[in-house]
């Protein structure tokens, strides 16, 4: 009875590569889309501002938006008006614009693998980017505000969010593997 469940489940490889880049495709094209949201643009403001490799986007420097996040679904003129300014939704519509991409990229693996492939290495460069801000965001750590636990390993919301890209980094490492190999299985033109 074990082994015959162990078969089962050694016959699904291929359907958790397919299921991983559905998750990536939808996630990707979820998560680009909503860039276009206010809320998502000033969402990622912190991780921006605080990213060596990634500040320059924006006119304030980091800490200066601090006075200036809104809370999901609120709505302050002042704020807005700071953060076109700042460059934040011209810089988010243009990541998402980014993020869309390489999640169709992915989804074309029925017929171009190779350009699968390579969306699959550009989510993969993307999730560790992402991952990165673990590193350079205070917000993704909970803050001393009296409880004794905070700091590492304490994650925020924030940095759960972020945590999530280890996930991406496999998926999109394993998508580009069974792309690579049906591309390199086609025949030669």
């Amino acid at each position: 009875m074990i082994r015959q469940l162990f078969r089962c489940a050694a016959g699904l490889q291929e359907a958790g590569m397919h299921l991983c880049r559905m998750g990536l495709i939808v996630v990707l094209l979820w998560i680009g889309a909503l860039k276009l949201v206010p809320y998502e643009a000033v969402s990622i403001v912190p991780f921006v501002a605080n990213s060596p490799v990634m500040s320059f986007f924006y006119h304030y420097k980091a800490p200066a938006y601090k006075l200036y996040l809104n809370k999901e679904g609120e709505r302050k003129p002042a704020n807005t008006a700071w953060h076109h300014a700042n460059h934040t939704y011209a810089f988010a519509a243009g990541l998402g614009a980014v993020i869309v991409m390489i999640g169709l990229m992915i989804a074309l693996y029925p017929v171009l693998p190779q350009v699968s492939a390579l969306g699959s290495l550009l989510c993969f460069g993307m999730s560790l980017v992402t991952l990165s801000f673990l590193v350079t965001t205070p917000e993704a750590w909970v803050p001393a505000l009296g409880d004794a636990q905070h700091g590492f390993p304490y994650l925020s919301g924030a940095g759960r969010l972020v945590l999530k890209d280890t996930i991406m980094m496999g998926a999109s490492l394993v998508t580009m593997a069974q792309a690579a190999r049906s591309f390199l299985l086609r025949p030669a033109n």
